[in-house]
């Protein structure tokens, strides 16, 4: 069975149809990665209502649903909806805007448009769980952000800049057959590494610094997410100490990281470790997020999940604790980890040790 017959049979019982408009989700059911786009889907048929800058490669690469040149796009919905007897239609809720259902509902005034999350759910919920194919993408994915890892290191001096130090990375990852980035880089040095999420500036490099660099590649629609922190010459023991606290707690992590466990325990674990060693309040995000198609998907590992949501084999969720203490420097480690029918497997392959550049 396809993904669209799939989702075929996962409407929700109170729709006729759905329709699926986002970039991710129209590249998850149909396998074509393109700025436009309709998949209409009803239970018994599926189309795919594309213009004419991909119906060429739309024909070669959908299956499940009949390929069809766009001309009158809202036209050629309504006679669908009608021929298949199509009142009440599902949506894409978290990714379809206000504006685009105000204009479905004006260009298609027959139909009922439901704004229950159902068939979001749904579709989150399929996508959490990755096939053999959806793997081998995100380990060519992770496999270029590792070899671009040991190229960068050579790069990385005093003086280089956290913005020159960021484009390099991403050079790297291109040059090493990268489709494009998962998401921007996080490149931060000294202070700024105390802040998670630092945008690249022109900050150069000191001599007594930590400097963390958050990245991935994109390969084949799919992302790579991978944080490393390194020395810029003889850290402190404090820095060490700092470190070997947040090493620890990821490697804790990815031990408790075993299908059936609940992601909330897997995010305790690790922060438990890193509160004990006395660094409470210096670790403010979660431990982890599901990775695939999109850089953030669920479910994650984190202190507000629900106890009942469990990793299940299939998942690929990062393990990324850090101390982030203000002003002054900070530490993160990421791995991905994917729930494989062998058990828990570290996508990751970087060195994990303190490397003192």
């Amino acid at each position: 069975m396809n993904r669209i017959e799939k989702l075929m049979k996962a409407l929700p019982e109170n729709a006729d149809a759905a329709i699926i408009t986002s970039d991710v989700n129209r590249r998850y059911f149909t396998g074509l990665g393109s700025s436009a786009g309709t998949l209409l889907v009803f239970r018994d048929a599926a189309y795919f209502i594309i213009d004419f800058r991909y119906i060429e490669v739309a024909k070669a690469t959908v299956t499940g649903a009949e390929v069809i040149l766009q001309d009158k796009l809202y036209e050629q919905l309504g006679e669908l909806l009608k021929k298949h007897g199509a009142h009440t239609v599902a949506i894409e809720t978290g990714y379809l805007t206000v504006g685009e259902l105000d204009l479905y509902r004006t260009k298609l005034p027959d139909c009922e448009f439901s704004t229950a999350a159902t068939l979001n759910d749904a579709i989150l919920e399929m996508r959490s769980l990755k096939d053999e194919s959806e793997i081998a993408a995100i380990r060519k994915a992770q496999s270029i952000t590792d070899a671009a890892f040991l190229e960068i290191l050579d790069f990385i001096k005093p003086g280089k800049t956290e913005k020159e130090i960021a484009a390099y990375l991403e050079y790297c990852m291109r040059r090493l057959g990268a489709d494009g980035l998962a998401f921007e880089t996080i490149a931060a040095g000294g202070p700024n590494s105390a802040m998670p999420h630092a945008v690249p500036g022109d900050r150069p490099l000191q001599q007594g610094d930590f400097f963390t660099m958050d990245y991935g590649a994109a390969w084949g629609g799919y992302c790579s997410d991978m944080t490393r922190t390194v020395a810029i010459g003889e850290p402190t023991d404090e820095m060490r100490k700092v470190y070997e606290t947040v090493l620890a707690a990821q490697l804790t992590g990815i031990e408790k990281a075993v299908a059936g466990v609940s992601c909330r325990a897997v995010d305790a674990a690790a922060r438990d470790l890193i509160y004990g060693a006395g660094y409470e309040g210096c670790f403010g995000h979660s431990l982890g997020h599901s990775v695939g198609i999109e850089i953030h998907e669920l479910p994650g590992f984190s202190p507000s999940a629900d106890p009942g949501v469990t990793a299940r084999e299939g998942m690929v969720i990062t393990v990324e604790p850090g101390i982030y203490l203000e002003g002054r420097f900070g530490v993160r480690i990421e791995d991905m980890v994917w729930f494989s029918p062998d058990g828990t497997k570290d996508l990751t392959n970087s060195s994990k040790e303190l490397i003192i550049l």
